[in-house]
């Protein structure tokens, strides 16, 4: 079981989310704002995330047209872990990812979404089923926005080869 939890312990951090608690007055007012934005259609979806890659603090994730297939990375040598699935689309913005990681201590799957609404321009997205909504774009898009971490093309081989063929010749 530690082996387990070791593996998902590497994966939420890899996958550079940050564990955000919850705020104990108020909702945000992204939280407000997205509550009475539309949900992104499955063709906007798509277009945000088809043929790029998710830059992360410590790895990427890559979303191919062909096949749906998932793919992602991080870390470097004995705390690198990489993924395989698939990624998908489903009705209203909702982008989700199945995949297998691996890392030294073992494998494990997880299943991981994120909600997407509009508004005037301005695009929201939350980590389900918890996470809180904040803004992916802005209507004007901005440097700090998270949109701009979804670049052009595969920035995941590379990484991922190397993390495969460490943790494959590990075991």
């Amino acid at each position: 079981m530690k082996k387990l939890s070791t593996v998902m312990a590497l994966v939420a951090i890899g996958m550079g989310f940050a564990i955000q608690e919850a705020a104990a007055a108020a909702p945000s007012k992204d939280s407000v704002a997205a509550q009475s934005a539309e949900p992104l259609s499955t063709q906007e979806v798509y277009r945000l995330y088809a043929n790029r890659s998710w830059m992360w603090k410590d790895g990427s994730g890559y979303f191919p047209a062909k096949e749906r297939r998932f793919v992602a990375s991080t870390g470097n040598g004995s705390k690198g872990s990489y993924a395989v699935g698939r990624w998908f689309i489903t009705d209203p913005g909702k982008l989700c990812f199945d995949a297998k990681w691996y890392a030294k201590d073992g494998a494990s799957s997880a299943l991981t979404c994120f909600s997407h609404r509009e508004k005037n321009g301005v695009v929201f997205q939350k980590r389900e089923p918890d996470g809180d909504w904040y803004v992916f774009k802005h209507a004007r898009a901005k440097a700090g926005d998270e949109y701009h971490k979804l670049r052009p093309g595969n920035y995941v081989d590379a990484r991922f080869k190397r993390v495969e063929a460490r943790l494959s010749g590990s075991k």
